[in-house]
């Protein structure tokens, strides 16, 4: 009850409350009481306070409260009492000295916390926003190996496809991957686990990589995946009157999608799992969940879509196309390996790709004279890929282990041999080793970074690659104590260290300020350019 609220401060530091900002609640029609004012769920109720100048001290703060379960019990009035530390007031600037509740005026409010109290308290709105985070999240590397897999469902309809036809395939698709990834968003949310790491176990990901192949090969007209023949008529009378066999096909890949190859932790995931863990709301966290996988598939079903409509159907071209899509799938099956595999194997792959998708455009052919405009395009691109893939090779061999940039091993060794790509990180593996290892950085005055991290967490190696070793960010990093925890194993000490911050899985990097806790407000989740990163890394130093 939004009456019932009382807070007041009970030791004598000279602390005073100065205003409560009580939301405004929701009008429930009480049939004892009549309409009052009420929370449900968690509610956030700022304090500001009046403070005497001097040196930082701790305060009790005594929060008073009642509240009902809906329809049922109504519990005795309860108290609550909190120690915090506040920082000492600034007396080193004219004016008036500032009271506690302007000393985290600046500070950020994380995007993860912004939808989770969206979600909350507008609930209608929230999802609306989470279809729209899906569609940006569509567009980002963790959901584009999806394509090559529904891909590779259409084109191998041949000669039975249509429009239609690709629209339900992608639908039914799109449908279980967004269902699945309902169910086991809300799942980690009630029970605090990382499902999708489950699935990141080489044993696991190999499998998945094989079958990939097996349909690559497929496409490529080395045999045809289908039954012995006996079995065929047998279901093939079947289907004459039932037409469901094939589409509990798509449903099962779309399925496996969304475990194996489904979008990284991003701030709009987190925000539904902060919700379902905090208020065991399954049904309001799952509806945003579905909304958020949706927005995500959208893209999919009008590719789904075109394909169909776009793609022929018949002739030569339909086995170009399903070559295209095979090489596709292999593309996948590489990247997939890039968890569990070393960066200089993953080149040596992908130049092996690049090569035989060259010499299969007609690299190495000769053009007789006459030849088509199409026949030559498709011999320079050829010559391209075959040039990239010689590139891929000669950087593995150099000591190369990043694909995107194969050359890279002749820089570092050009300038005093290897070179570190960012500054080092410290390991720690349990929350133990985080205490001690924040004591330690803030013995030496510098602020803490703790970086989650796995192998199989493909946004994260972005940020390894891309965004720490930018000068920006290297500049700042000298001004850090910077910590890493690798979860790659997600044993239980990594899911204690998880469970102790509310983290999901990575990537995700926390702050702690000069008392040695964490600044939530700061706190990052998924991936982020160097200069949008270098500019979050100024706001956390500004605030020291």
């Amino acid at each position: 009850y939004t009456d019932k609220f009382q807070f007041r401060v009970i030791d004598s530091s000279g602390f005073e409350i100065r205003d409560i900002e009580m939301p405004a609640g929701v009008t429930k029609d009480d049939p004892e009481f009549g309409p009052v004012p009420v929370f449900f769920g968690q509610v956030e109720i700022p304090v500001k306070l009046n403070r005497p100048a001097g040196n930082a001290r701790n305060i009790t703060l005594e929060a008073r409260f009642q509240g009902c379960r809906d329809g049922d019990i109504c519990y005795p009035p309860m108290t609550r009492e909190v120690t915090f530390e506040m920082p000492a007031a600034r007396t080193d600037v004219g004016g008036p000295v500032p009271d506690a509740s302007m000393t985290d005026a600046g500070a950020p409010v994380s995007e993860q916390d912004k939808l989770a109290g969206l979600l909350s308290s507008h609930p209608v709105r929230a999802i609306a926003a989470f279809f729209v985070a899906g569609l940006l999240l569509a567009f980002t590397p963790c959901v584009f190996p999806m394509v090559p897999i529904l891909s590779g469902i259409i084109i191998g309809q041949g000669d039975r496809l249509t429009t239609m036809r690709a629209f339900w395939l992608s639908l039914i698709y799109v449908l279980a991957m967004a269902v699945t990834y309902t169910v086991a968003g809300v799942l980690a949310g009630l029970f605090g686990q990382n499902l999708q790491a489950v699935f990141q176990n080489p044993w696991i990901i190999s499998g998945f990589v094989l079958v990939f192949i097996l349909l690559a090969l497929s496409m490529f007209g080395f045999y045809e995946l289908q039954l012995p023949g006996r079995l065929q008529t047998r279901l093939a009378e079947a289907s004459n009157k039932q037409k469901g066999g094939q589409w509990w096909g798509v449903a099962v890949m779309g399925f496996l999608s969304a475990l194996i190859v489904g979008p990284c932790v991003a701030p709009p995931l987190m925000a539904a799992l902060i919700v379902i863990g905090s208020s065991g709301d399954a049904v309001r966290g799952g509806a945003a969940l579905f909304s958020l996988a949706m927005g995500m598939g959208l893209p999919l079903i009008v590719f789904g879509v075109s394909a169909g409509k776009l793609v022929p159907i018949a002739g030569a071209w339909m086995d170009a196309v399903k070559a295209l899509f095979g090489v596709g799938l292999l593309a996948l099956a590489i990247w997939m390996l890039e968890r569990i595999l070393p960066g200089g194997l993953i080149m040596l792959l992908w130049g092996v790709l690049a090569i035989s998708s060259g010499i299969y455009l007609g690299a190495l052919d000769r053009l007789e004279a006459g030849v088509s405009g199409w026949r030559r395009l498709w011999k320079s691109l050829g010559i391209v890929l075959l040039v990239l893939g010689i590139t891929e090779v000669v950087g593995a061999a150099a000591g190369g282990d990043y694909w995107l940039r194969p050359l890279s091993g002749f820089k570092d060794t050009a300038v005093s041999g290897p070179a570190e790509q960012h500054s080092a990180f410290k390991p720690v593996k349990s929350l133990d080793d985080l205490d001690r290892a924040v004591e330690a950085a803030l013995a030496a005055n510098r602020p803490v970074m703790l970086d989650f991290y796995a192998d199989w967490c493909v946004e994260c190696k972005r940020m390894e690659r891309n965004t720490f070793p930018d000068p920006q960010v290297q500049k700042m990093f000298e001004q850090m104590g910077l910590l890493q925890a690798d979860v790659t194993a997600n044993d239980e000490v990594d899911q204690a260290l998880m469970r102790a911050f509310g983290i999901i899985g990575p990537p995700a990097i926390l702050f702690f300020d000069n008392a040695g806790e964490e600044m939530k407000a700061y706190r990052l989740v998924g991936y982020f350019e160097a200069e949008e990163f270098a500019g979050h890394l100024q706001q956390v130093l500004g605030v020291q």
